[in-house]
């Protein structure tokens, strides 16, 4: 009888070690991915999608933040360029993408495609806000309202006057519907009433080209491509769109300064990954970007370019792209604008 309960005591000690066992591997597994993310990240190189062609302002603010990460990580961060339908291409070979943080997608994403096409595009492969994971902003770069030299204004206040004077007879060259040219014309016509006719282009490029040669009369154009045109007097600087002033031409000012208060467009560009990515990997990227965005001489290198290196917190660049999201979905709802 004595050893008969001695056996059951026995049994009862393995059964519950056991089960402590078991419980203690659970907890290890559970565990084990979220430090292994934290302390072992990365362990092999890491791929950025950049859904433009090479040589425009995204891919060369990307081809320099992955140079410098690739020095900071210790392991290659390499470009593959995925151009193609508005960006959603590339955007959604990111989505599809482990959520590991070995796929990462740098795309204009303030102001520009990634929080403009769920306005402009009735459906889409993944939702912009649900199936990214926001790092970090990585750059932003103003546009400025230039007119041909032919055109008798030498100011914003006098462009709009002349613009009601004579409504739609002013020809504005876009990028094409929807772009960020085009809703920033949009924008400045609900904000001061004038009425300008938009000539919509396949890129900004042929459209500047014109703007230059006097077939239209007016753009609304990045930094970096109107400025030497800005310099060479063969474009007029109006106006700034952003809410201070570019150094790059400080005697310029902002439409808000010009009687539009709260007027503000500014192209942003950042870095995301797919949802669910840990947020150890997240929070690690972000940190780095701002300690590569502070640097002098990535401020230096931008602002040559006509661009400003800028970093944020993942949960401020979230909710930043709501926030664009739902200012230009409602803008493009109340114009009629859709894609092209």
């Amino acid at each position: 009888m004595k050893q008969n309960i001695q056996r059951m005591l026995s049994q009862g000690r393995a059964k519950h070690v056991a089960s402590i066992l078991l419980t203690a591997s659970a907890l290890l597994l559970s565990t084990t991915p979220a430090a292994y993310a934290q302390t072992d990240y990365p362990n092999r190189p890491i791929k950025v999608v950049v859904p433009y062609t090479a040589g425009g302002n995204v891919d060369i603010t990307a081809r320099v933040y992955t140079k410098k990460l690739s020095e900071k990580l210790g392991q290659q961060v390499i470009v593959e360029n995925r151009p193609g339908a508005s960006t959603i291409i590339g955007s959604q070979s990111v989505v599809k993408s482990p959520p590991d943080g070995y796929t990462l997608l740098i795309t204009g994403t303030i102001t520009s495609a990634h929080t403009m096409n769920p306005g402009l595009f009735a459906t889409l492969p993944y939702d912009t806000n649900k199936d990214f994971a926001p790092i970090s902003l990585l750059t932003q770069i103003s546009l400025f309202v230039v007119v041909h030299p032919s055109l008798p204004v030498n100011t914003l206040q006098e462009l709009i006057a002349l613009a009601k004077a004579k409504p739609k007879q002013i020809n504005v060259a876009t990028g094409g519907s929807g772009g960020s040219a085009n809703l920033a014309v949009e924008l400045l016509t609900m904000a001061s009433g004038a009425q300008f006719t938009a000539v919509h282009y396949k890129g900004n490029a042929p459209g500047l080209a014109d703007t230059v040669a006097g077939q239209t009369s007016m753009m609304i154009e990045t930094t970096s491509t109107a400025l030497p045109h800005i310099r060479g007097g063969k474009l007029r600087a109006l106006a700034v769109t952003s809410n201070k002033r570019s150094p790059l031409l400080p005697d310029v000012p902002t439409v808000a300064e010009s009687g539009y208060p709260g007027y503000d467009v500014t192209l942003k560009i950042g870095m995301l990954a797919p949802a669910g990515t840990p947020q150890a990997i997240l929070d690690k990227l972000a940190n780095e970007v701002a300690s590569i965005a502070r640097d002098p001489a990535t401020q230096k290198l931008f602002a040559e370019q006509g661009s400003e290196a800028i970093s944020s917190t993942p949960q401020a660049f979230a909710s930043e792209i709501e926030a664009d999201i739902t200012k230009w979905t409602e803008l493009m709802k109340k114009n009629g604008i859709k894609a092209e």
